[in-house]
C-alpha cells in the first residue's frame, strides 16, 4: 500500500512587504498555509515553528534559525537578492534556497528614469509653483525659474552591465545619451556600449546609475575619493542595492556642490534611520529618496507571485 505523502507546512514570514495575504491564497493547494504580515528577529522561531518551507522577503535566515528549525527543506525568496540567508550553510545543511529573477527588469527601468526626471527637471519645484497659485498672479506664461539639464547628447555611465543596466541602457541611448559602463564583476561585456574603468565613468559622465548586487566588490564602491571625480553638474542615481555608495559621503558631496543631486531606491538601512544624514534640509533639493519601490509594478507584483508559486509547486511535487 502507498504510503500518502505528508502536507508541506508552509509560512509565510513577511506578507506585507508584497501586499496583502490574500495574494498568498494560492499556496494553499501546495500545503498547510500560515501567513504573517511581519516577522521580527525575536519573532523568527516561533512564526517558523514546524514549517518545512518558509516564504520570506527579507527575514534574516542565518545558522541560528537553521538548526534551531530542523523541519525546514526549503526557504523561498520573493526577491532576486539572497543576502539575507547564510547560503553556505543552508547548503551544507542540505536545505534548498530559491529565489526569483528577472520579474522586475521594466519596473525597475522605468523607475530609474521617473526619480532622476524627476529630480533632474525639479519637478516638485513647478509643480509647487502653479498649485501655489504664483503662477496665477504673473504676466508672463513661463517662469524659467532653475532650468534644467537636457540628457541628449549627456554621457550615461552605468555601473553593473547586468539585465537592468542593459535596458537602462537601451533606454539611455533612445534619449540620446552616449552610453559607458563598468562591469563591477568583470564578467558582463557587450560591444554594444564603451567599457571604461570605474575612474573613467566617474570622471566622464553626466548621469551615473548603479545597477549592481551588494557583495564584497561593490560595498562602499562610491565613497569620497570618487565624488571628488565626479564632474560638479552630475547626478548619480542608486537603484541596485543599499551599502553601494557611503551615504555619510554622498550627503557631504551633496553639500559641498561635488555633485548636482543624488536618487536614491535604495539605502543602506531600511527605513532610512532619523539620524542619516540624508535627512539634512540643507540637501533636500538636491536629493529625491523613495522607499525601495522600483520593484513594486503591478506588472512586476504579478510577475513576482507566479514565479514564487512555481519555484514552491516545483518542489513540493518533486
Amino acid at each position: 500500500m502507498k504510503k500518502e505523502k505528508t502536507m508541506e507546512q508552509i509560512v509565510v514570514l513577511d506578507a506585507a512587504t508584497i501586499g496583502e495575504n490574500c495574494i498568498f491564497d494560492p499556496f494553499k493547494k501546495l500545503g498547510n498555509l500560515r501567513v504573517f504580515a511581519t516577522t521580527n528577529s525575536t519573532e523568527r522561531l516561533q512564526h517558523i515553528d514546524n514549517a518545512s518551507i518558509i516564504i520570506t522577503n527579507k527575514v534574516i535566515i542565518d545558522k541560528e534559525i537553521m538548526d534551531a528549525c530542523p523541519s525546514l527543506k526549503l526557504i523561498c525568496l520573493t526577491a532576486t537578492g539572497m543576502n539575507n540567508v547564510d547560503l553556505a550553510y543552508a547548503k551544507k545543511k542540505g536545505i534548498v534556497v530559491k529565489n526569483v529573477a528577472g520579474y522586475s527588469t521594466e519596473s525597475v527601468v522605468q523607475h530609474t528614469f521617473a526619480i532622476l526626471l524627476s529630480l533632474l527637471q525639479h519637478t516638485a519645484y513647478y509643480s509647487s509653483y502653479v498649485s501655489s497659485t504664483v503662477y496665477s498672479h504673473q504676466n508672463l506664461f513661463t517662469h524659467i525659474g532653475p532650468g534644467y539639464m537636457e540628457l541628449h547628447g549627456r554621457t550615461w555611465g552605468i555601473i553593473g552591465l547586468g539585465t537592468i543596466g542593459r535596458r537602462v541602457a537601451q533606454v539611455a541611448s533612445a534619449f540620446g545619451c552616449k552610453v559607458v559602463y563598468y562591469s563591477t564583476s568583470g564578467n558582463n561585456h557587450t560591444k554594444d556600449y564603451q567599457e571604461v574603468t570605474l575612474d573613467e565613468l566617474l570622471q566622464t559622465s553626466d548621469i551615473i546609475s548603479i545597477h549592481s548586487p551588494l557583495n564584497q566588490q561593490t560595498k562602499g564602491l562610491i565613497d569620497s575619493e570618487q565624488f571628488k571625480k565626479m564632474k560638479p553638474d552630475a547626478y548619480i542615481v542608486n537603484v541596485g542595492r543599499g551599502g553601494i555608495i557611503n551615504e555619510n559621503a554622498l550627503a557631504q558631496a551633496l553639500r559641498e556642490k561635488r555633485i548636482a543631486g543624488a536618487c536614491l531606491d535604495v539605502m543602506e538601512k531600511e527605513p532610512l534611520p532619523l539620524t542619516s544624514p540624508l535627512l539634512e534640509e540643507s540637501i533636500q533639493d538636491k536629493l529625491l529618496i523613495t522607499p525601495h519601490v522600483a520593484w513594486v509594478s503591478d506588472k512586476a507584483l504579478k510577475k513576482l507571485m507566479e514565479l514564487t508559486y512555481e519555484n514552491v509547486r516545483t518542489f513540493v511535487e518533486e
